[in-house]
């Protein structure tokens, strides 16, 4: 799957190894505070790996000391001076998962690769409101989270309302919500906010290890296949879940990641899948 590569971006790192590619938020003396330019190059680089074949997980991080400290308060004083929010860079949706999902971040869900949230450090706001996109999010126990849109005379925005519920349930929802308070990352963990908090000394280990696994060990195409159907349930009937299911099933006994799913079963060997 190829040797670690770099792309220049001017607000995000990228480097690509192993069929992995990490997207590091890049603006350390700002805690990575989220900008218009930060959120089209993530969205320009998630795009590009979801269609490419030599990535088969993606994992997002902060530079520093941070992960994404929320809405850099330079735009929010512009917002207040206009009273408009300002337009970010669009693309035009491809998916029909992202006509599910519209908005700011729905092509993190239509993206048919796994992403991992790597939630190093301070998480707030928006970038807290990213970081739920993710499939899998793992922190370091130090983290400080806050939804923080209370205490700016804001709302619960770009879906929140809609996806932390569905996390946590309605009434740590609400709590995180109204008081906009502070939680660490063990509270993160004990909420079911995120899957695992470790010490941040050992937090990129333990993701790498899990990315490494989804990477080598699982098919491609059964992950980019389940990420849609989970996805998809929440606008569908138990039944219609069930005919997609079988239709699924019966699609997947004809691929080339099936018969290597048993022959390296049976053989006892690593796995050689190719996401077809």
């Amino acid at each position: 799957m190829g040797g670690a590569t770099v792309s220049q971006f001017t607000e995000i790192k990228t480097d690509k190894s192993e069929g992995v590619l990490t997207i590091t938020l890049d603006r350390p003396d700002r805690l990575n505070a989220w900008t218009g330019v930060m959120e089209a190059e993530v969205q320009q680089a998630v795009r590009a790996a979801g269609s490419d074949d030599a990535v088969r997980v993606i994992i997002v991080t902060g530079e520093g000391r941070g992960f994404c400290a929320g809405a850099d308060m330079a735009g929010l004083q512009s917002i207040q001076g206009s009273g408009e929010a300002r337009e970010t860079t669009r693309v035009d949706r491809s998916d029909p998962i992202e006509d599910l999902y519209p908005g700011r971040f729905g092509y993190l869900y239509a993206c048919p690769k796994p992403i991992i949230a790597a939630i190093n450090g301070a998480c707030a706001g928006i970038g807290l409101i990213f970081s739920l996109y993710a499939d899998l999010r793992y922190c370091a126990e130090e983290a400080k989270f806050t939804t923080a849109f209370a205490q700016r005379g804001l709302i619960a925005e770009h879906g929140i309302s809609w996806l932390l519920p569905r996390l946590i349930g309605e009434a740590n929802a609400l709590d995180l919500l109204f008081t906009a308070r502070k939680f660490d990352g063990k509270e993160a963990a004990k909420l079911g906010l995120v899957n695992a908090a470790y010490p941040v000394s050992e937090l990129m280990g333990e993701v790498h290890l899990v990315a490494r696994h989804l990477a080598t060990q699982v098919s491609p195409r059964s992950v980019a296949i389940m990420k849609r159907q989970v996805r998809e349930t929440y606008f569908q009937s138990f039944e219609e879940s069930l005919e997609v299911a079988d239709r699924e099933m019966n699609d997947s006994f004809k691929t080339f990641d099936f018969k290597e799913g048993v022959d390296s079963f049976v053989e006892r060997r690593p796995p050689a899948f190719q996401g077809r």
